[in-house]
């Protein structure tokens, strides 16, 4: 297997091997698995999946925000596999960003005040960016705002990355307003234009990203030009940290 750098300090795409191999043989699989952690993003070229039971899909104007996927969800995602079938003449590409990176740049005192410091997010909070209402009664009734800490640190490799979504609109402990302005502070210093890795899509690519360390953004295309893209999401476990981004007791009861 061959790994090829595509992103300013992240991001990889894996050649030599395809998907049913990672499926079929646990060397194969150790090896990718081994590169996810290291890489965050990971793109393989050319794959032929088979066709995806239907599925609700994601309003495209709100994945155009910079998100982590199911941070708003009891159990998050650990990660997600998008596969191209339809992409359009123009644009439609996805964005990525480390959160890794982000946070390992940031001065000592903050990284170790945000290291105790705890986020909510909301599915409605993400919907509403785009127009009132746009989050349904019933997603909200299953959907109730969660607490997560704001770095995610992994158990294989060490590193901290900061937990943040489109979906978090409030820090514990801190004013409405001034939790927001620092969750704004933090995703536009993760988000800068020239620390970004720009996936454009070709038919059969299939990409995989580790939520826990990344942020990403779909990009718009002509409406007139059909897209057709399946997601595949994954749910974080123990064994990927999950626990420890878990609140205080006291904090997940709110």
């Amino acid at each position: 297997m061959q790994i090829v750098p595509l992103g300013p300090g992240f991001a990889a795409e894996l050649r030599g091997v395809t998907l049913a191999e990672v499926v079929a043989d646990d060397a194969a699989y150790a090896a990718v698995r081994a590169a996810f952690e290291q890489h965050s993003v990971l793109v393989l070229r050319g794959e032929q999946v088979v066709p995806p039971d239907h599925r609700y899909a994601m309003r495209n104007k709100a994945n155009q925000l910079w998100h982590t996927d199911s941070s708003f969800k009891s159990v998050p995602a650990l990660a997600s596999i998008l596969s191209a079938r339809t992409i359009p003449e123009n644009g439609g590409e996805t964005e990525f960003v480390s959160t890794r990176l982000a946070f390992e740049r940031l001065d000592s005192a903050i990284r170790e005040k945000l290291e105790n410091s705890f986020a909510w997010h909301h599915y409605a909070h993400s919907r509403g960016k785009i127009a009132p209402g746009l989050a349904t009664a019933d997603e909200l009734a299953v959907l109730p705002p969660q607490c997560w800490r704001m770095v995610w640190r992994n158990p294989v490799n060490g590193r901290g990355a900061l937990y943040l979504a489109s979906h978090a609109y409030a820090v514990e402990g801190m004013e409405p307003k001034a939790g927001e302005q620092l969750i704004n502070e933090l995703t536009a210093a993760a988000t800068a234009p020239s620390l970004s890795y720009e996936h454009k899509w070709r038919p059969g690519d299939v990409v995989m990203w580790d939520n826990r360390a990344t942020m990403h953004r779909g990009r718009p295309w002509p409406a007139d030009e059909p897209r057709y893209m399946v997601r595949t999401t994954i749910s974080a476990t123990a064994v990927d940290g999950l626990d420890s981004m878990r609140p205080p007791p006291r904090l997940a009861a709110e």
